[in-house]
């Protein structure tokens, strides 16, 4: 039965590999989640058949209820709360790994890992490290939770001696690791988590909106490293494997949206730019002696309609307000009078990599509309019109222009090289990175001011008046 269970896990193994691979394009991301549900439903039934799994009757109930409870939120959930989904989802998993970690060291014989007292030094090891990272888990998401949810500020929130707190925390985290495989003492046990609580707290309270896509990501990659050093407590090869891809792929896609915001991953740790003040300024047609260009629906339409070819720029702003089937259903209009429209997508764009690619694949937008920002860029000089629907510092010229901007070195859309530029937004404030966007005083560029959603089906109500 064991060399059996082996195989169907190095078979489980592959399917999520797979899994990955599939989830890299938004063309493929379906057969990707069929290939991941399947290596889980095969890991899980046979993991039932392993001769040492007793107490059938507690894992169904568990397995019931946390399906039940899965697919629940599943069916509720709008796809614009989908960052802080998968930042509750990462505290569950960091949550698991504690208990799994706890019930381990109190009671080593069921887990063949010594004896109360007297547990091997590699297996406290393994388990002191799968405490910490997903005790540090739990808490860092449940405070990315709340700040993707706006129960807690946006803003990143700095005291004096933060940075020194947190490495002291950290040494002192390490040396409980250190004791505890010297003692086994139960008292170092709980204060390792305790700590590591606590550490996930502080790490994340600096951390602005702007810097959210990183930190769901760098979650997603301690949930995958919890889990793997759990898997070595239970001595279970697909957890390990399984932990070790999360745990990887969070990584590089940690490092990815750093280089797409040109910062390094430890400035974003250190606590980065980004608050919630962007849509909430005050509105304003006139700042110091410059002046924006404000329009209606009426005039947007009449332009649009009127080009040849119309490049999207979707933002947060597009998320929050559900506009992404309106935006489609203008799209659509433009597309049946012969003007070419194309979707550019910031790597960083929302609270999550890859969020503009969901929200318009789930309002049917053609996947060939969609490009990634080096593959764009270089189109908006031949464009006649950039609508930039709920972005902000994506498509900040000062990026490329003023050292003494935050986000000077930030690849940024080239949209002020069209000429002309629709911007939806709320209101003329900052975006989350707290300065100014000098495009909205631009000769070529008009200011939309309003609802995503409610302009844009206005914009459609005049193309088709």
């Amino acid at each position: 039965m064991e060399n059996f269970a082996a195989l169907i896990y190095v078979i489980a193994a592959v399917l999520f590999i797979l899994a990955l691979r599939g989830l890299s394009h938004p063309e493929t991301a379906r057969q990707g989640l069929n290939f991941g549900i399947t290596g889980m439903a095969l890991a899980i039934f046979t993991t039932l058949l392993l001769p040492d799994v007793s107490g059938y009757f507690l894992i169904i109930l568990g397995i019931g209820l946390g399906g039940g409870i899965g697919a629940a939120i599943a069916n509720k959930i709008e796809m614009t709360a989908l960052p802080q989904l998968m930042a509750g989802f990462h505290s569950l998993v960091g949550l698991a790994a504690v208990f799994v970690a706890g019930a381990a060291f109190h009671n080593p014989e069921a887990f063949g890992i010594g004896t109360i007292g007297d547990i091997h030094l590699v297996s406290l090891i393994e388990m002191s490290i799968g405490l910490a990272i997903g005790a540090l888990t739990f808490t860092g998401s449940i405070i990315a939770w709340g700040k993707l949810q706006g129960a807690i500020s946006g803003k990143p929130i700095i005291f004096g001696g933060q940075h020194t707190l947190n490495a002291a925390l950290g040494a002192v985290l390490i040396l409980l690791i250190i004791i505890l495989c010297i003692s086994g003492s139960s008292v170092v046990f709980w204060m390792i988590a305790l700590l590591a609580f606590a550490l996930g707290v502080l790490m994340i309270i600096p951390i602005g909106g702007a810097d959210m896509p990183v930190i769901v990501s760098m979650l997603n990659s301690y949930s995958g490293w919890a889990a793997a050093g759990i898997g070595f407590t239970l001595h279970n090869n697909l957890l390990i494997i399984t932990g070790a891809l999360v745990g990887a792929s969070g990584a590089i896609l940690s490092y990815i949206m750093c280089k797409g915001m040109n910062r390094s991953f430890l400035s974003v740790l250190l606590g980065g730019f980004g608050g919630d003040q962007g849509d909430s300024a005050a509105a304003t047609t006139d700042m110091g002696d410059r002046t924006a260009k404000i329009g209606a629906a009426e005039d947007a339409a009449y332009i649009m309609k009127n080009a040849s070819k119309v490049i999207i720029i979707p933002g947060y702003g597009m998320a929050v307000a559900q506009a992404q089937h309106a935006l489609r259903e203008m799209a659509d209009i433009l597309k049946a009078q012969g003007v070419e429209v194309a979707y550019a997508i910031h790597p960083v764009a929302g609270r999550m990599p890859g969020h503009m690619n969901v929200l318009l694949a789930e309002a049917n937008v053609p996947y060939d509309e969609v490009f990634e920002m080096e593959d764009i860029n270089r189109d908006f000089a031949q464009a006649d019109v950039a609508y930039v629907i709920g972005a902000n510092d994506i498509t900040n010229p000062s990026a490329k222009t003023d050292t003494a901007s935050p986000i000077y070195g930030m690849p940024v859309l080239d949209v002020e090289k069209a000429r002309t530029v629709l911007f939806v937004k709320r209101s003329m404030g900052a975006g989350y990175a707290g300065i100014d966007n000098p495009l909205f005083f631009e000769d070529q560029t008009m200011m939309l001011l309003g609802d995503a959603k409610k302009m844009t089906e206005n914009i459609i109500k005049a193309m088709e008046s």
